[in-house]
């Protein structure tokens, strides 16, 4: 039964990434790449990087998401599954946090996993200007990068693109 979903799921990631199709130089974005070690976040084609861009992540950035308000980053595979204006951090794109293993682990150790995970931009206010944030790991877990460079992402990486977030 497990492999009827597993083809399924497959089934339904491949025709929504058909009808959805983003390209960097004439190139196929096949996933987006986070490295969280190295600050980065990279559009990927046949396995290279087109584009990297540096990011800034959660304030406790090492280890993987184990519950809501451990500001932690999580790992794992995800899709970019809808996006929206924000007020506060300019434009966002939802990450699915949690999956099918994050809330198998949460339940296990019975706590809340959490959730609302995007890569967004960084607010630019009088008060609290972009460059404040740039090279400070800020956020409650979410991957934020320069307005510039989340601008040129969200026109690049459409929804239903699977997203790979790596220690």
């Amino acid at each position: 039964m497990r492999w009827l979903l597993a083809l399924f799921c497959l089934s339904f990631a491949t025709l929504s990434q058909a009808s959805a199709v983003g390209t960097y130089d004439g190139k196929v974005i096949e996933k987006v790449l986070v490295l969280k070690s190295a600050h980065q976040l990279q559009l990927i084609n046949d396995g290279k990087p087109l584009k990297t861009y540096r990011i800034s992540l959660g304030r406790n950035p090492r280890g993987q998401k184990l519950m809501e308000g451990d500001r932690r980053t999580p790992e794992g595979f995800y899709w970019i599954d809808w996006r929206k204006v924000s007020d506060k951090f300019n434009l966002a794109m939802h990450i699915s946090y949690p999956n099918i293993s994050d809330s198998a682990r949460s339940r296990r150790e019975n706590v809340d996993p959490g959730g609302m995970i995007m890569i967004h931009g960084t607010p630019d206010t009088e008060e609290n200007p972009e460059s404040l944030f740039h090279t400070l790991d800020w956020t409650d877990g979410c991957v934020a990068m320069r307005n510039v460079d989340m601008r040129e992402v969200w026109n690049l990486v459409p929804d239903g693109t699977m997203i790979e977030i790596r220690p």
